[in-house]
């Protein structure tokens, strides 16, 4: 079988995968966060925390939930780090320096998941599994929450309430999250990943290549770090390691496992709005992305630029033999285009285009699926701005499932859509312009400059893969990339509760023959075109002198 062939049908195996799974995840979820029931265990938590599920909440109330939660998470994490010296289970590993415990701290939290150090060789068992795990479960149930948020926005009127954010906090990781990743846990054990709390094992002694190997709860780490895209890996490797990907069907699954949850939560989306079809009119829009780069993405790794090319069947460099290209690119575009940052090859070692497909899928918003909830709630702020388009166009007021966007609605988008790039493109030019940074580039030209951009694109994106190449484990990255993964993760969030409390206000507002029809082909092809002409205009001045240039250069 061909490489060309053998990547298309991994394509078309996770396509079907994830079809089978729409449908009854997506509408899992909307009863989930639409029942007044609540689990025993779930009351038990409750009571623990103090929170009284049944108290809705207006969207400041709801914002304050968020951040004191996230705020107190980040403080955990970084005093569990700075005392892992002095706990047991530490593996032998002193306790981390200050600016790596704060980056570390803001990225497990942010659900970036970025690592400026090498997993095996810094973290012990407690600070894997009791922080960085845990924080895998509650950051991306966090998103969720805000995304279902946004969504009650839509479908309630002439109230403010947005729901109770404990309640939708603590349903996400008890009746989703956890029960998936359990399951998951056993097939990727089943399939080969170690599931332990070993110690550090030397290997290879008598063949004069000793190496040590820790062992780990990796593959329950494993599952929640691609279901909740998530990203950090247990090893420095990521999912290119063996412990954590063994082979060709391991790195399928764990595919469908990042895509699986965005995917259906539009299924979600559409039952809580009334409207399946307004559900399947985001969806075709990730989807139509989604395929879109990986297609491209493809075609661009396997061309054929010479006798090596020819050889290796395309540009092999970076990718682990047990996936190919093909699986290596599927993953690439998976991990970039939602917030997961799982790697199981190195992006820097991919072509000058490729590269910049990696980077422009983050630079989206990854919206497509996105994040779970961060991918639904970025969506839906691009499905806002492109009927406001749609109505100047018109000459008549935008509406979006039958709420008027006015000055007040549209500030709130824009401000959001803002404060990413503005973090990326500052923080890189400072970056560029200053001398010390400029010294842990490995490359010069326009692929250094592709290592800057990539990292601030990453952590002010929620991403936290990393373009290989650039040493990052130092004051100034830690400090400003953690910076990046606090504002680029919480200050969106303020204008997407903001949005949503404004929208639950509203009186809806009765369809005419002058509506625009959202749930349409011709609005998701209007939506994919906004995506891509707002990127574009913000971020294309930056592509040109990193990746662009390179790959024209080549």
């Amino acid at each position: 079988m061909s490489p060309v062939l053998a990547g298309v049908l991994q394509l078309l195996a996770l396509i079907v995968a994830l079809g089978l799974s729409y449908r009854p995840l997506g509408d899992h979820m909307a009863k989930v966060y639409s029942s007044e029931k609540h689990y025993r265990p779930e009351k038990w938590i409750y009571k623990a925390i103090g929170a009284h599920p049944g108290v809705e909440m207006r969207w400041p109330a709801y914002l304050r939930g968020v951040l004191a939660f996230s705020a107190a998470s980040v403080l955990f994490l970084y005093l569990l780090q700075r005392v892992q010296g002095s706990l047991p289970g530490s593996l032998g590993f002193v306790s981390i320096d200050p600016d790596q415990a704060f980056n570390t701290a803001a990225s497990f939290v942010a659900n970036t998941n970025w690592q400026s150090y090498y997993g095996e060789q810094a973290m012990g068992h407690v600070v894997q599994t009791g922080g960085l795990a845990v924080q895998n479960f509650v950051s991306a149930a966090v998103g969720m929450a805000v995304a279902v948020a946004l969504v009650r926005g839509f479908a309630r009127s002439r109230t403010g309430e947005l729901g109770n954010f404990w309640a939708d906090l603590v349903r996400g990781v008890v009746r989703i999250l956890l029960p998936i990743s359990v399951i998951g846990a056993l097939v990727l054990v089943a399939c080969g990943a170690i599931q332990n709390f070993s110690g550090i094992h030397e290997v290879g002694r008598f063949t004069g290549g000793a190496q040590q190997w820790n062992g780990g709860a990796v593959a329950s780490q494993e599952v929640i770090k691609e279901l909740g895209t998530n990203g950090g890996g247990y090893f420095n490797a990521n999912s290119a390691h063996p412990f954590e990907n063994p082979n060709g069907l391991s790195n399928l699954f764990e595919i469908y496992l990042i895509l699986v949850i965005p995917f259906a939560l539009t299924r979600t989306f559409g039952r809580m709005v009334g409207s399946l079809k307004q559900g399947y009119a985001i969806l075709g829009t990730m989807a139509a992305i989604w395929v879109g780069f990986t297609a491209l993405m493809m075609w661009t790794e396997f061309a054929h630029h010479g006798p090596a090319f020819d050889l290796a069947g395309g540009a092999m460099e970076g990718k682990e033999t047990r996936f190919g290209i093909g699986g290596s690119s599927i993953f690439a575009v998976a991990t970039t285009l939602t917030s997961t940052g799982a790697v199981n090859s190195f992006h820097s070692s991919y072509t000058g285009f490729g590269g910049g497909i990696t980077m422009l899928g983050m630079q989206l918003g990854e919206i497509a699926p996105g994040g779970v909830g961060s991918g639904l709630y970025g969506m839906l702020i691009m499905a806002v701005i492109a009927v406001f388009l749609a109505g100047l166009m018109v000459g008549r007021t935008p509406e979006y499932l039958g709420k008027k966007i006015g000055t007040r609605e549209i500030k709130f988008a824009a401000l959001y859509i803002l404060v990413t790039p503005a973090l990326v493109l500052s923080l890189t030019a400072l970056a560029m312009a200053l001398p010390t940074p400029a010294h842990s580039m490995t490359n010069s030209g326009a692929h250094g400059f592709s290592e800057i951009l990539y990292a601030y694109t990453s952590g002010a994106n929620n991403n936290g893969s990393a373009f290989a190449g650039l040493n990052a484990d130092t004051q100034w990255f830690n400090t400003t990339i953690g910076l990046a993964m606090l504002l680029g993760r919480f200050l969106p969030m303020v204008f997407v509760l903001a949005l949503a409390g404004s929208l639950a206000e509203q009186t809806p507002v009765p369809e005419t023959a002058g509506t625009l029809r959202t749930e349409k082909p011709l609005f998701t092809g209007l939506l994919v075109g906004t995506i891509v002409i707002i990127t574009g205009l913000t971020y294309f001045p930056a592509l040109a002198l990193g990746p662009l240039a390179e790959g024209l250069a080549a």
